[in-house]
């Protein structure tokens, strides 16, 4: 890593920070910003996004995806922890202390939206973002891409019901729009892009000398999107900064306890380390662009439920930083 991704955690904390004082200080572009969006997809937001994949794409080498399904091992583990796991375990911490320990602090109404929030959290694994999380633990990129695909597919057919299940309520409106046109902006274009690339390229050594040179647009584009996405919530944040770090609690412990049965599972069946480190982290980052636009539709843009998907956002970059840490260090021990 460069002296520019050492210090990433430092950035996107900066870019927290300049992002709440721009949603306060200039509405206007802000709304302008977020004004720009289809099927509730923000396509700022997706360009942004766009950029961090892009460069992971570049490393995919499509002659190697027949070689992935000599490792099921990574894909069954992330699917089990991502659909059979995850959203209960994230539903039931909602519950457990919004309903129990902070009963006292906050609103039943209140407390309602927030479990909410979390549930579609908890639904929705990282379809984006989990390229730079694998890029920085040197991840196979043809694996990830597998998983990122496969949770796609999944959660076209589960996420819906998953989320009704958990909320209660049977005709839960999921903008299938959104789902579709993410799906297509952060993964099949760019890895279109990416192949395309490789190809006009030719060489092993043009393409890894082209990849070093875009690598740090990846990191760029994690933390304008930051940015962003804390200047479209900034006031609220400002208002209820009690509540934030009450909603984070559960989030914390959720993300935290699902990387470590992941990662353990792994390595108790001997994963490669390429394949683990993306294996375990897809299922503790999530497709917050996904459960911000269906929070936003199920309970509006200032309900508990979206507030609670935006601190998803705050706690992920900075755990997803500390557990990449984690992964690193921990590399040696792996076969």
């Amino acid at each position: 890593m460069n002296t520019f991704e050492r210090y990433l955690s430092v950035w996107v904390a900066l870019a927290m920070i300049a992002g709440i004082a721009i949603g306060s200080t200039a509405p206007a572009l802000v709304n302008a910003i977020a004004a720009a969006e289809v099927a509730r997809v923000n396509l700022v937001v997706a360009v942004l996004v766009w950029a961090m994949v892009y460069p992971m794409m570049v490393g995919v080498d499509p002659g190697s995806l027949k070689n992935v399904v000599k490792q099921p091992k990574g894909l069954a583990i992330t699917l089990v922890v991502n659909w059979l796991i995850k959203p209960f375990t994230m539903a039931a911490l909602g519950v457990l202390f919004f309903e129990v320990v902070f009963a006292d602090l906050i609103a039943p109404e209140d407390a309602q939206q927030y479990i909410a929030g979390l549930i579609l959290l908890g639904a929705a694994p990282c379809t984006a973002m989990v390229f730079v999380w694998s890029q920085l633990t040197r991840g196979d990129e043809s694996y990830t891409l597998l998983q990122v695909s496969v949770n796609d597919v999944v959660m076209v057919f589960a996420f819906a019901p998953i989320v009704a299940f958990l909320l209660g309520v049977t005709d839960i409106v999921v903008p299938w729009e959104t789902l579709v046109l993410s799906v297509a902006l952060f993964v099949a274009l760019p890895l279109a892009a990416g192949i395309w690339t490789r190809t006009r390229l030719g060489s092993a050594d043009r393409i890894e000398a082209f990849r070093d040179r875009i690598k740090p647009w990846s990191v760029v584009g994690l933390i304008v999107t930051v940015m962003i996405l804390f200047g479209l919530q900034g006031q609220v944040i400002l208002d209820r900064p009690q509540v934030i770090v009450l909603i984070a609690v559960p989030i914390l412990i959720q993300s935290y306890g699902i990387f470590a049965l992941a990662y353990a599972a792994a390595f108790a069946l001997r994963v490669p380390h390429r394949i683990a480190a993306p294996c375990a982290l897809i299922g503790t980052s999530n497709f917050f662009e996904l459960a911000v636009a269906v929070a936003i539709s199920l309970f509006g843009l200032n309900s508990g439920a979206a507030l609670a998907t935006v601190v998803g956002v705050l706690v992920e970059v900075p755990v997803m930083l500390s557990l990449v840490a984690f992964a690193n260090r921990t590399r040696a021990r792996f076969a």
